[in-house]
């Protein structure tokens, strides 16, 4: 096999494929830092690592750009859907996507547009599910203290860990002050990802992202599920939801049953075979 790569983006959030079937590529962690590395590797926010084929669905390992493994990535989960649906490994237009937080049922909508639903699962609000320190709690509109700001955040398990800031600045400037010492604050054990967001109107909101593993994103799929969640919880917006952020926007749509389906789009970028530079370098990691 040769060191195969493809690399796929969604709303600026871009991805490296790594297709077990294609390439020999070693994964971990120091391998993924280097391959997500924009000055001496390709340059991603994180790795995809699949197919894996079992009886039932595809299944994904998803790699922060830092080399830690993600539970779950909204926009992940739509570019694997691109990636195996063009390369044959899919054929039907309805499948299922195993990632460790579990499946994620995946509809193409639009394979030309790169347009796919994907069911992230349900919700929930409950601290030990976030993990959050202290008492057992439905972690909604809590005051937190940070840098000498009183916040008010919203905590919500989407298959990952996200909190929630709803109101004041949304700003990169923001995101990029607040979202690394949340992100490792004391309160998430696990750390957490990390969103200001601002409701316009009942069916849109603004975001900016920080993303526990990979630092200030244009967009996050998963991020724009948790905003969603929180907002109609509060009673803010409808059950469906346009949340708009730098790299683009996304639909978030809350079902009676409080499963979470999430529609966008996901575009090719490019396809190669790694140098034997790098491959001697990702070799010396394995």
């Amino acid at each position: 096999m040769t060191a195969h790569f493809a690399k796929y983006e969604a709303l600026g959030n871009d991805y490296i494929v790594i297709d077990p079937t294609r390439s020999a590529v070693p994964i971990n962690t120091e391998t993924v830092a280097l391959l997500c590395d924009r000055h001496r590797g390709i340059g991603a926010d994180g790795v995809l690592y699949g197919p894996f084929f079992e009886l039932d669905a595809v299944r994904l390992r998803i790699f922060n750009s830092d080399g830690s493994e993600c539970e779950k990535s909204g926009n992940g989960l739509r570019m694997f859907a691109r990636y195996v649906r063009e390369h044959g490994h899919v054929t039907t237009d309805r499948f299922a996507l195993r990632t460790v937080a579990g499946d994620a049922g995946v509809q193409v909508i639009d394979l030309d547009a790169g347009v796919f639903t994907i069911s992230m699962g349900t919700f929930t609000f409950d601290s030990t599910q976030i993990p959050a320190t202290g008492p057992a709690r439905r972690l909604l509109d809590e005051r937190l203290d940070v840098g000498g700001e009183a916040l008010q955040i919203s905590c919500v398990n989407v298959g990952n860990p996200h909190c929630v800031i709803l109101g004041g600045e949304v700003s990169r400037e923001r995101a990029c002050r607040l979202g690394p010492v949340l992100s490792r604050h004391p309160m998430f054990p696990n750390g957490i990802n990390v969103q200001l967001a601002a409701v316009r109107d009942r069916a849109n909101v603004d975001a900016e992202v920080w993303e526990r593993g990979s630092g200030y994103t244009l967009a996050s799929g998963s991020s724009a599920c948790a905003i969603a969640c929180v907002a109609y919880a509060r009673g803010l917006v409808e059950p469906s939801v346009t949340v708009h952020m730098p790299g683009g926007r996304l639909s978030v749509a809350i079902t009676p049953s409080r499963e979470i389906l999430l529609t966008g789009q996901a575009s090719a970028v490019a396809e190669g075979t790694l140098a034997p530079g790098l491959q001697r370098r990702l070799a010396a990691l394995a």
